[in-house]
């Protein structure tokens, strides 16, 4: 053996002793690590014990956080604020290094404890609402962890866990705006006052032309120059005012009254959070959606109905008072049916219909039958000449109205819980053109006045949605009042201090209409 071949077998024995040594290390490692593993566990959240043993069970009791790896979840931590969340609440980084000895598996804890926010919210929604029955999210956290790290896609995973629709993207975006909007110093108070009609002067129009430029109601140039042109309220200022107006979900009249006035009262730190509430409420949702369904936001009184994965129609609603709320329910459709009569809930009878007397029920076409008020379909009929079932629905399901009046204000929270729905008839005959002879067994059905169900064939979700802070069609981020104070109730379960605006009803209550 030549010199070379001498020195080459001695740094391979070197090397394969020093491999050796190192698996030895790593083998010791894992043995302490195995060790103190249950004295570490019960450290821990105990929401987030069962994640973490089965984490560990995978990955055979070995520690995993390398420092490519922890470098990779400080690229995840970053990206906490795109999902209105904070940073602080689920990573600190300067408090596993000077920690070692508990490091790996906090930060395992940390990692999977966000993954759950990401995938399924970081509150349980049957606790701040009433009553909430929807379809969940569930993702196998601990798996999936293993798995991104493995094929270091660390990065990807996490992203992948909260919804992925437009929705939530541009709320995500949305809510980036508007703390950027706050580190730039947000906009000015608007002070609650007098009524400001058009063509008035107000000492406020300054602070008025601020607020709008920081929201992109008014462009800043447009800003610049109106406000050079003093106090007045102009025909240009109207139009902003306008578009601020229907972005909220106000009456579009340009009249700067209390309603307007509240919401301008709004501070961006309060909008931000608001999107922060609503981004956590879509994260409970389950990802996959069905491409034709109904939806409807009872926190803005309209529904869209979505084919093909696309919104192709949408009209005003009214949906339950805050006394009698429409909940969030997931359910399927089941039928159209053509001229209904309405059975009526035994608290509506008993408080609203029955003291009456006789003279009512027989003014309103109703009547008693085993001890239930029953009111015969007609044009009169409080459901109108159509209703749209759902199943298992709690009795809340969508219909026609006689009372068609509510339909034109801002606030449509009317009803005792049940979706009154603007141009029933029209949308019952869009679900219907499918088939062309269901349709023309709805049609005969009209003309006729005879109760006719027609089941539709085809599966159709229906979903009654909550949401207070969502995109509108021009890419701004529209808002509307907490009428159920839902978000209130949510902001306290987060530990958020939020103060929104109060609603404010633009419409006299018809004492008549006891309608579902």
């Amino acid at each position: 053996m030549n010199r070379r071949e001498l020195g080459l077998g001695v740094a391979a024995a070197t090397m394969s002793l020093a491999g050796q040594a190192s698996a030895q290390a790593r083998d010791l490692a894992a043995v302490a690590f195995y060790d103190n593993f249950n004295d570490q566990l019960a450290r821990l959240p105990e929401a987030l014990q069962g994640d973490v043993r089965a984490f560990y069970e995978m990955n055979g009791w070995r520690p995993v956080w390398t420092t490519d790896r922890m470098r990779a979840l400080s690229e995840v931590a970053a990206r906490t604020d795109r999902h209105g969340l904070a940073q602080s609440d689920f990573f600190d980084f300067v408090g596993l290094a000077a920690d070692p000895a508990s490091s790996e598996m906090r930060t395992t804890a940390a990692a999977l404890g966000y993954a759950r926010v990401l995938s399924e919210g970081r509150v349980r929604p049957e606790t701040v609402e009433d009553l909430w029955e929807m379809q969940k999210n569930r993702v196998d956290l601990p798996l999936g962890l293993n798995d991104a790290l493995s094929q270091n896609r660390l990065l990807p995973w996490f992203e992948s866990l909260a919804p992925t629709d437009i929705g939530y993207a541009n709320l995500s975006a949305g809510y980036i705006r508007y703390r950027k909007l706050i580190r730039d110093g947000g906009w000015p108070a608007f002070t609650v006052g007098a009524v400001i009609e058009p063509g008035a002067s107000d000492t406020r129009i300054p602070v008025l032309i601020q607020r709008l430029v920081a929201e992109g109601d008014l462009s800043a140039a447009d800003g610049a120059r109106l406000t050079a042109e003093g106090l007045v309220y102009g025909s240009a200022l109207q139009t902003a005012v306008r578009g601020f107006q229907a972005r909220h979900g106000l009456v579009a009249d340009a009249r700067i009254g209390t309603g307007t006035q509240r919401s301008l009262s709004a501070s961006a730190e309060d909008r931000a959070r608001q999107i922060a509430l609503n981004l956590e409420r879509r994260r409970w949702l389950k990802r996959e959606l069905q491409p034709e369904r109904i939806e409807v936001n009872t926190a803005a009184a309209i529904m869209v109905y979505w084919k093909d994965g696309r919104p192709v129609h949408s009209n005003r609603v009214v949906v339950g008072t805050p006394e009698n709320q429409t909940p969030s329910l997931e359910k399927p459709f089941a039928s159209v049916v053509a001229n209904p009569p309405w059975y009526v809930p035994a608290g509506i009878a008993r408080n609203e219909i029955l003291p009456r007397g006789p003279g009512y029920l027989a003014a309103n076409n109703m009547y008693v039958t085993n001890g239930q008020v029953v009111q015969r379909a007609g044009p009169t009929a409080a459901l109108g000449y159509v209703k749209f079932e759902l199943r298992d629905s709690y009795a809340i399901f969508l219909h026609d109205t006689p009372s068609k009046a509510a339909f034109n204000n801002a606030y449509r929270h009317r009803s005792h819980g049940c979706v009154r729905v603007q141009g029933a008839i029209d949308f019952a005959r869009l679900l219907l053109s499918p088939d062309p002879e269901l349709l023309n067994r709805f049609d005969t059905a009209l003309d006729a006045k005879t109760t006719t169900r027609i089941q539709t064939g085809r599966e159709i979700g229906v979903r009654l949605l909550y949401w207070t802070a969502f995109v509108d069609g021009q890419g701004r981020v529209a808002f509307r009042e907490d009428v159920y104070r839902r978000d209130e109730k949510l902001a306290q379960a987060l530990g958020i201090a939020v103060s929104l605006p109060r609603p404010v009803d633009d419409g006299r209550a018809d004492r008549n209409d006891v309608g579902p």
